[in-house]
């Protein structure tokens, strides 16, 4: 059983600050890629920013430069800096994570995936 527990949102004012945390834990073989994605009211979920295993980072262009994904040397919590907020970035931030449940897996390079119960953000104007 893979869990996946974030926390850090709030609410910011436009400008502001904030920085997520998901923490993963399983009885599993390894966590490769991460991934934040966020979903706003009345909108489809989006990717937000990916780290995979070996640090390799990507963001969605309307973040890029205010926003910084990373994870600790366990490789089981990745953390989501947010710099600069805007009122768009308003939404529900879902942590994200792809494993591999045994070694078998990882052979065939079959991911599963793990999500976490998200954790809102507000970003007041």
């Amino acid at each position: 059983q893979v869990q996946l527990v974030e926390s850090g949102g709030g609410l910011v004012q436009a400008g502001g600050s904030l920085r997520l945390s998901c923490a993963a834990s399983g009885s599993i073989f390894s966590f490769n890629d991460m991934v934040w994605y966020r979903q706003a009211p009345g909108k489809q979920r989006e990717l937000v920013a990916t780290i995979t295993r070996g640090g390799n980072t990507n963001y969605a262009d309307s973040v890029k430069g205010r926003f910084t994904i990373s994870r600790d040397n366990a490789k089981t919590t990745v953390y989501l800096q947010m710099n600069s907020l805007k009122p768009e970035d308003t939404a529900v931030y879902y942590c994200n994570a792809k494993y591999y449940s045994d070694y078998l897996q990882s052979l065939y390079g079959n991911n599963l995936d793990a999500w976490g119960q998200g954790t809102l953000v507000t970003v007041s104007s």
